[in-house]
């Protein structure tokens, strides 16, 4: 008392137990302090504090019964929504955040003259906040007494927080009446064979051994989970136990039912076991404890500044709670407390506890301190100051709720807020209800987000419970499951209408039975009256009409845009805000799978980061609530022609989360700047803006026009860069102008003063005039096989139509010249054939320097009428530079390969609709891959219209190319009769040439007799050679026809045919042997240039060549049998060989290529003659490989390449094989004999330098 007395501040240290709390509120009435002691009216309360409710209203009676008073009248109590104090009461025991609430209608608190802060050694955050706005408010109340009470030996912390002038507070300890406590350490090795369970079940073995100790256990385990699996444990193993089979187990934790809670305190005469969390170390007193076992673990409640999530984790307890739960059983008698970790586990523990301010967050406490002024919380003078991060993370919090803005000053909804006794985040949902009409719903569902969900799930009934609960759930929202539960507990009570009002026994029976907890649904009525009474303080209107799902989870979506989650594909997982990842919790209450995008009303840590209380939201909800949160970002500034506007892609992200991406904002109300410049370049100088305006028009023609010419020039300096365009625009446009509205509300008027306003002029466009462009030079269209085609220009280089590119229709395809194209168009030639003269050697090059005059003298001389076009070009330059140098340069001496690819004609080959089927720079190769099809293309054109050529001279397939070709002088018919069969040569003379129409234009056809086998036809080709092999055959069946008895002796009487015909074996039949030699006896004897062309010149070779017949067919004869020897003379060889086995699989591969089924027919009779001398070559090889292996590697390995690339371009052109091709094909042959069997001999001088000039040639 003196203490009290003679200092401001006094702290009182004393374990549970000491009587502090029922002690210290009679002192100070003793000391004359509260209304008690003072005039009617006048006097002032002794304000005690608690941390729980129930210790209130529990200390309230206590201390009310010894004074022999009613409870309310001297001692009453206020905590939530429960009010039991009279108007002339002197000590009022209340929770500390009834005190707290009271700072902000009694700032300085003068409503009290003494102050008992008690249990401050749980240090919570409302008890550090109490501690630190007392001493700010102290030095204004000098008349206030301070009195905190603290039941651990840390009390140096609390005697320094309050020092003044005259040093620390006192600090008075107080001893309490307990019984000495025997502390054992049991420590235990976890493994699969041993665990906390069975260490558990060890101790009590140890406790109750002697039968004499038969008091009651209190062990003590992190959380509910741990419990029940520790008491389905015990329960096994003390019924195999005769001392103590009959020993009670029974829970304790927060979320048990009334009546299992009173279990614990129900007197008993057996031996009881109680398992409980840390609610029993302070706050609830379990009678008959003689013994504890602590695990040395509890839960704690701490905040991730991370994941913004409270999580429950498992830590090691400190010495101070460790301390607390050893006293539990000192209580009564001796105590023994086993604890399941050693004596250097406890004394490596923290002292004590971290203050909850440390690990939670600090939004609450920074909106009372804004509301209260009481300056920055970072100076707050606090018993520990929270960490900054802290301190930001409530300030983000606050942020956002919108309660403050960017520079963390109290919003209009702040202010609201910090006037409402609330958690930030249930307040601000009520202020969001309030607006959109949802007040009702969001009462009762805030009210029950605030206690224990009231369904009980009990363990022996956990289906059943599930089966009565789901009623309540709902497809979308366990917020509306909340709503349908309160209406189903309002009607189950009855009285509406025709129902009879059921009494509270079946009232409390029909809860029971639906597994609905009565105390929690008091509570959570309790809550919502007191959050109602709020609401009509305030005089809210409540909603008159049910809310929708969209405002109500609209309210719900302001207090918790922290916890919204969007559903991750192939996952259960939700993405959340700031990276975290969390899951559905598994006892949600939902009939459907939750949707895309939720929002949770809390996200707790336990095995997995779970969201409780989930519900569908929308993601453009997000944009009413949270639009001040929204991190927005404007991507790719671009005109659009169709809105005529500049436009920017905007992404919308909350916490990381993408809302909204790639809607369209009008760019210039966000940069008018930009904007205008985007809509100068694009719309203006790129013409991308689809509009009439005639400046517009005809300043895209003419820049068009200037790019033609720089693409035929091949300059890119001819037209001015868009820099220049733009500049002139930016200095003509107003600066407000950056859109097709803004741009015509100028242009309109400001045009009619001015007609020729932002035309631009061919001069302003051109750096320079570009000399020599003329449409001679540079023609639209060129003529290619007999048809003009469509020719384009374009300078870039690396571009597939960089250079000269003519639209070919497919069905002439066939009929264009290698050679035509060769010289491009006259404006390209001189640049081509300077070109070629710089890839020729350095002996002629040098005598043709300077080269550019040299090119440009013969370009002029070839550009002529007549001599442009005239033949090959490399072969009209070839002459002239041989005339030009007296040097004998050779063809190859032009390197091709050398010349950009500009200077070659790009093809590209059209259909009838102007769709490209083929484009390149290799005729050959299109003609390859496309022939087929064009000459369809060509004879269904030739269908419709063939008529014989005229008796003049005809059409050369090419301008400037003389036809070779003459027309036949006897009388033609008027038209060929297609598809009639001819056994005979009954149809008058075959035209060379003929003339096939399209419009206006001609075509020339080549007429040729087609082999039907039993008969011929005649049909028009648009290839001269196609014409000629397919006329060949056709002829050679004609004079088969007239030979039938002849050709009857020959088939009966080919010598060696066999013999022939076992060589020939593995490549045909006898038959397909005799037909193949009779050909080639009839070609050789009948088929001689030139072809007869009419039906007497037909039947003279015929008499001619009759006679001869049988001695040609003996000679086909001979030389096939001697192939055919030496054919099975290679296969044998090779199938013999053993070793080398590259070399044995090459000479495989040049007998397969070389003798086919085919081979007497299709083999140049020339060629045919040296093939006996390719397979002995073969052999030779296949000799010499033992001899000298790495030899033949070596020649190998030079021939490879030459044998790869021609094999390769045969198949690029799908086996379409030409004259020159041809040669380098034989060629091959005979480097393969000058390589491996040179003794043999070769006609002529092969090498692989030969071949690649050969090669050379080829691509060219």
């Amino acid at each position: 008392m003196d203490a009290i007395s003679a200092h401001q501040v006094v702290i009182v240290c004393g374990e549970t137990g000491s009587g502090k709390t029922t002690q210290l509120p009679k002192i100070a009435l003793a000391l004359g302090r509260g209304k008690l002691n003072a005039e009617p009216g006048k006097g002032r309360l002794i304000g005690h504090t608690q941390p729980r409710r129930i210790a209130a209203s529990s200390v309230a009676k206590r201390i009310a019964e010894e004074l022999k008073t009613p409870l309310g009248d001297v001692v009453g109590f206020k905590v939530r929504f429960q009010d039991r104090l009279s108007r002339d009461a002197s000590v009022k025991l209340m929770t500390d955040g009834i005190l707290l609430a009271e700072t902000q209608t009694d700032p300085l608190l003068k409503a009290y003259d003494t102050l008992i802060i008690d249990e401050a050694h749980e240090r919570s955050l409302n008890i550090d906040f109490l501690l630190g706005y007392l001493r700010e408010i102290l030095p204004r109340r000098p008349d206030l007494k301070v009195i905190v009470t603290s039941a651990t030996i840390d009390a140096d912390r609390f005697a320094q927080h309050f020092a003044s002038a005259k040093g620390p507070a006192p600090t008075i300890m107080v001893s309490g009446r307990t019984f000495p406590v025997e502390q054992r350490y049991r420590p235990f090795e976890e493994s699969r064979e041993h665990d906390l369970n069975d260490a558990i079940a060890d101790a009590v073995d140890e406790l109750w051994r002697d039968p004499h100790n038969a008091g009651d256990i209190l062990i003590f385990l992190p959380g509910e989970r741990e419990i029940r699996e520790a008491a389905d444990h015990l329960r096994r193993h003390v019924s195999h136990q005769p001392l103590f089979r009959s020993a009670e187990v029974l829970p304790l934790f927060a979320r048990l039912s009334g009546p299992e809670q009173d279990r614990i305190f129900e007197s008993h005469n057996g031996r009881r076991i109680v398992l409980a969390t840390n609610v029993a170390e302070t706050s609830l007193t379990v009678p008959g404890i003689r013994y504890v076992i602590d695990t040395g673990t509890a839960r704690v409640k701490r905040y991730s500044f991370r994941s913004k999530v409270e999580q429950l984790l498992v830590e090691p307890i400190s010495q101070a709670a460790a301390n607390q739960r050893a006293g539990r059983c000192g209580r009564v008698a001796n105590g023994i407390c086993i604890r399941l970790y050693d004596e250097k586990d406890f004394d490596g523990r923290p002292r004590f506890t971290d203050p909850e301010i440390l690990r939670s967050s600090l939004a609450g406490v920074i909106l009372r301190m804004k509301s209260l002024r009481l300056g920055d919380v970072a100076r707050f003078p606090f018993l520990e100051a929270p960490s900054p991060r802290a301190i930001a993370d409530g300030y983000q919090l606050l942020n956002e709720l919108g309660a403050v803005d960017d520079a963390n000053e109290l919003t209009q909804t702040g202010a609201e807020l910090s006037r409402l006794p609330l958690d930030p985040r249930v307040g601000r949902m009520i202020l969001e209800a309030r607006a959109r009409g949802a007040l009702e719903e969001v009462l009762i569902i805030a009210s029950a987000l605030s206690v224990q969900d009231v369904r009980d799930r009990p363990m022996e009934a956990q289906q059943q419970a599930d089966q009565a609960h789901s009623k309540f759930d709902d497809e979308k929202s366990e917020f509306s499951g909340y709503l349908r539960l309160w209406k189903w507990i309002a009607d189950a009570r009855g009285g509406h209408g025709d129902t009879q009002k059921l009494s509270n026994r079946q009232y409390e029976q029909l809860l029971r039975q639906n597994f609905i907890n009565i105390r929690r649904v008091r509570e959570w009525r309790d809550i919502h009256s007191q959050l109602l009474t709020v609401v009509t303080e305030h005089k809210w209107r409540i909603n008159g009409e049910p809310a929708g799902y969209e405002p109500l989870h609209l309210s719900m979506l302001s207090g918790l845009l922290g916890n919204i989650g969007w559903k991750l594909e192939d996952d259960e997982a939700y993405l959340g805000a700031r990276g975290i990842k969390f899951y559905k919790h598994p006892g949600a209450h939902l009939k459907k799978k939750p949707g895309r995008w939720i929002v949770a009303a809390e996200l707790v840590e336990t095995t997995r980061l779970f969201g409780r209380g989930v519900a569908n939201i929308e993601p453009q909800w997000l944009e009413q609530v949270a639009g001040h949160l929204l991190k927005k970002q404007l991507l790719d500034p671009h005109w659009e022609k169709k809105g005529a506007q500049v436009s920017a892609l905007e992404r919308a992200t909350l916490y990381g989360l993408v809302v909204y991406s790639g809607r369209r904002v009008d760019f210039t109300k966000v940069d008018p700047i930009a904007a205008r410049e985007i809509f100068i370049r694009e719309a203006l100088v790129a013409g991308q803006w689809e509009t009439k305006f005639a400046f517009l028009q005809a300043n895209r023609k003419l820049v068009r026009e200037v790019e033609g010419l720089e693409h035929k020039s091949r300059r890119q300096d001819v037209l001015v860069d868009d820099e220049l365009i733009f500049a002139f625009y930016d200095a003509q446009l107003p600066a407000d102008v950056a859109s097709g509205i803004s741009f015509e509300s100028w242009y309109r008027p400001a045009s009619r003063d001015q007609p020729r306003l932002l035309f631009l002029t061919r001069d302003e466009l051109m750096r320079h005039q570009a000399a020599g462009i003329t449409t001679q030079s540079f023609p639209a269209t060129m003529r290619l096989g007999g048809v003009d085609c469509a020719a384009t220009y374009l300078h870039e280089p690396g571009d597939a139509k960089d250079g000269l590119t003519v639209s070919v229709p497919l069905f002439v395809l066939n009929q264009v010249s290698e050679e035509r194209c060769e010289w491009l168009v006259t404006g390209m030639l001189k640049d081509k054939i300077q070109a070629l003269l710089k890839s020729l050697p350095q002996r002629p090059r040098s005598r043709l320097v300077p080269l550019p005059e040299s090119a440009s003298k013969l370009a002029e001389e070839l550009s002529a009428p007549e001599a442009f076009g005239a033949g090959s070009l490399t072969d009209v330059l070839l002459k002239r530079v041989r005339d030009m140098t007296s040097i004998d340069v050779k063809r190859a001496d032009f390197k091709l390969d050398m010349l950009p690819p500009h200077l070659f004609m790009n093809l590209r080959v059209i259909d009838e609709h102007g769709r490209q089927l083929g484009m390149g720079r290799n005729l050959g190769a299109l003609k390859a891959e496309l022939g087929a099809q064009a000459r369809g293309a060509f004879q269904a054109l030739a269908g419709l219209n063939v008529k014989a050529s005229p008796e003049k001279k005809a059409a050369a397939p090419e301008d400037g190319a003389k036809a070779s070709s003459k027309v036949a002088t006897a009388p033609a018919p008027a038209a060929l009769p297609a598809g009639q069969r001819y056994t005979a040569w009954t149809f008058g003379e075959l035209p060379e040439l003929m003339e096939v129409r399209r419009g206006a234009q001609s075509l020339i056809g080549f007429p040729a007799l087609r082999d039907e086998g039993d008969a011929v036809t005649i049909e028009v080709f648009d290839e001269p050679a196609v014409a000629a092999a397919k006329h060949r055959a056709g002829l050679r069946r004609l004079f088969a026809l007239q030979l039938k008895d002849a050709l009857k002796y020959l088939e009966k009487n080919i010598p060696d045919l066999q013999k022939m015909s076992v060589a020939y074996m593995p490549l045909g039949t006898s038959e397909e042997l005799r037909t193949q030699i009779i050909d080639v006896a009839i070609d050789r004897a009948f088929l001689q240039e030139p072809l007869p062309t009419d039906e007497f010149a037909f039947k003279k070779r015929l008499e001619e060549g009759r006679g001869r017949l049988t001695l040609i067919a003996n000679e086909v004869a001979r030389l096939a049998s001697t192939i055919l020897v030496e054919y099975a003379a290679a296969a044998r060889k090779i199938k013999d060989t053993k070793i080398q086995p590259e070399a044995v699989q090459d000479a495989a591969q040049q007998l397969q290529r070389l003798v086919g089924k085919r081979f007497i027919a299709d083999a140049p009779w020339t060629q045919l003659q040296h093939f006996a001398r390719y397979l002995k070559a073969i052999v030779l090889r296949l000799d010499k490989l033992r001899a000298d292996p790495a030899r033949d590697a070596a020649k190998l390995a030079e021939l490879k390449p030459q044998d790869q690339r021609y094999w390769r371009l045969v198949a690029e052109r799908k086996g379409v094989v030409d004259d020159r091709m041809l040669e380098f094909r034989w060629l091959l042959e005979e480097l393969r004999v000058s390589f491996f069997a040179q003794e043999l001999r070769t006609p002529q001088p092969v090498s692989v330098k030969r071949l690649d000039k050969a090669w050379a040639q080829l691509q060219a």
